[in-house]
């Protein structure tokens, strides 16, 4: 593939930044790639089993003169991050992120981009239950979405830049307001996650079910529960902290229909019941014919 930036910078060497300078190199998109993590151990993790970047031990000298700053970290670092490196960017740099909150990080980042400096918030909506730079791989984002929330006054032709990389590692792509992006991440990825690590506790906590036979008869959607429950507890602390008003009207929503579902069992209603898991089978199909899943068992992931 054709180059699309001289040089990209990536800050935050976890499985979603470690993924980016894997795939950008792999797929030849950007002549130099350098990557950055304030953690030390991860910096020499990263060195050591090579990701695709030259890693750099300060934050100015990774994104020095770099035409593209993709900050992967999470979303409650976002505004510091941006806060540290801004002052390092040359004229004409486009500043990037992969948070699946966007109206909070724009709202923390928009007020400090220098003059000539352009923000093109993203979300690839990807990704796995592990972390680390060890757990990148370099198609991660192939037949994925990756959403992106320009701000208003953004160039055509920068968004378009970001969109083409985007693109350019095998995602489908698409633009919409920040503040609808947040409301329908909620119900379709926050939502299920906040309702993963409730069960998940629930049983765990539950003083006549011991440990020992909750994983000895886990059952497929239990199994299923804890795969999403063991995702990053960092990066989802600070989801559900920088997206609360949409979690809450979704948790609102969601609770109200609960409600309605523990009426139809008091009252024996199984037509109710039967009804509902009809319709919500028929969302299963539809995903699998988008092509976001697939009908084969692959329990564990």
């Amino acid at each position: 593939m054709a180059e699309l930036f001289e040089k990209v910078a990536v800050v935050g060497l976890g499985l979603i930044g470690s993924s980016l300078t894997r795939a950008i190199k792999a797929k030849g998109l950007s002549r130099f790639v350098s990557g950055f993590d304030k953690d030390a151990s991860v910096r020499q993790q990263a060195t050591e089993i090579g990701i695709g970047a030259e890693i750099a031990d300060d934050l100015s000298i990774a994104i020095s003169d770099a035409d593209l700053v993709i900050m992967a970290v999470p979303v409650g670092a976002v505004g510091a991050v941006a806060a540290e490196l801004v002052p390092f960017l040359k004229a004409g740099a486009i500043l990037s992120d992969v948070g699946s909150v966007k109206k909070s990080i724009i709202d923390a980042v928009e007020p400090l981009l220098p003059e000539g400096v352009w923000f093109v918030p993203g979300h690839p909506v990807a990704g796995t239950e592990y972390s680390g730079p060890a757990a990148g791989f370099p198609s991660l984002f192939e037949g994925r979405w990756c959403i992106l929330t320009p701000l208003e006054g953004t160039p055509r032709s920068v968004t378009d830049k970001v969109s083409a990389l985007w693109a350019a590692l095998g995602s489908d792509v698409e633009e919409m307001d920040a503040g609808h992006h947040d409301i329908v991440l909620a119900i379709t990825s926050h939502i299920p996650h906040l309702i993963a690590y409730n069960i998940v506790g629930t049983a765990a906590d539950l003083e006549e079910v011991t440990s020992s036979e909750v994983i000895k008869y886990s059952a497929g959607g239990f199994r299923d529960f804890t795969r999403i429950a063991a995702s990053d507890p960092v990066m989802w602390r600070d989801v559900f902290m920088n997206n609360k008003e949409a979690v809450l009207e979704m948790l609102g929503r969601f609770t109200e229909d609960l409600t309605q579902l523990q009426r139809h069992i008091r009252r024996g209603d199984g037509q109710a019941l039967e009804d509902l898991f009809s319709r919500t089978r028929k969302i299963r199909r539809s995903i699998v014919e988008a092509g976001q899943e697939t009908e084969k068992p692959d329990f564990g992931r």
